[in-house]
């Protein structure tokens, strides 16, 4: 593994739009299990309350850009770039919309598959894709050399031990991006992890749609909505 100063030495300037999805973010599901709005803002307080704080830094973002930085990253591995008890947070990204959505199928199938009993929704699932523009003097980019020479160890879809090191030693050499090869995109997708919330160039989305999800057993099928005529749509195997 490259020293830190080494890899100060290999980043670059990086700017674009990159695309993540998320649970729809107009749904409010808690108002479903209360009898009135006073009840249900009562409700979202306690529930507010509850999470952890935002980290210092991302006080002027919009949620949907620090939330990431809020909430710790699932058990038992964490994620590809995150340790479990990490409290550095990772703005997980992607450069075009079908590889967001390629990889926000893939957790929302492997929800389900943690429980193999629990039967597949047999409803469209809403889901919110928005876009965000970053920049910044230190981006890493695991698809270029020196580091394509060690694509088999960025690319493991299980393991995730290399790239968290990576991701320790990246921050040490003053690291805000990761730019990298998606492993659940068979087609050849790239996302981007902002390792810190200051490589965003503006502090609320760009833009944002609403696509819906269809969880089938071999394939899922994700069309975006609002369109007259040309509808946009990706159909992933399972």
């Amino acid at each position: 593994m490259s020293t830190p100063i080494a890899l100060a030495f290999e980043t670059r300037r990086k700017s674009g739009v990159v695309w993540r999805a998320v649970e729809h973010q107009h749904t409010v599901s808690t108002r479903k299990i209360v009898d009135t709005r006073d009840e249900q803002e009562l409700l979202e307080e306690i529930l507010e309350a509850s999470k952890p704080h935002y980290p210092t830094g991302t006080e002027s973002l919009h949620y949907l850009l620090k939330t990431p930085f809020r909430h710790y990253p699932p058990y038992p591995y964490g994620s590809r770039f995150r340790r479990i008890n990490s409290r550095e947070g990772v703005f997980y990204a992607s450069e075009h919309i079908r590889t967001a959505l390629a990889e926000f199928s893939s957790y929302r199938v492997r929800f389900f598959e943690a429980s193999p009993q629990t039967p597949l929704p047999r409803k469209d699932l809403l889901t919110t894709v928005f876009s965000v523009k970053y920049a910044t003097r230190h981006c890493l980019d695991l698809t270029l050399p020196p580091f394509v020479k060690n694509r088999s160890r960025w690319v493991h879809p299980t393991d995730y031990s290399a790239t968290q090191d990576f991701a320790d030693q990246a921050r040490a050499a003053k690291a805000d991006v990761l730019r990298y090869e998606s492993v659940r995109d068979s087609a050849g997708g790239v996302n981007v992890a902002l390792l810190n919330p200051k490589a965003f160039a503006l502090n609320a989305p760009v833009d944002h749609h609403v696509w819906i999800l269809y969880i089938a057993a071999t394939e899922i099928n994700c069309i975006r909505t609002g369109l007259l005529g040309n509808e946009e749509r990706w159909t992933f195997e399972r």
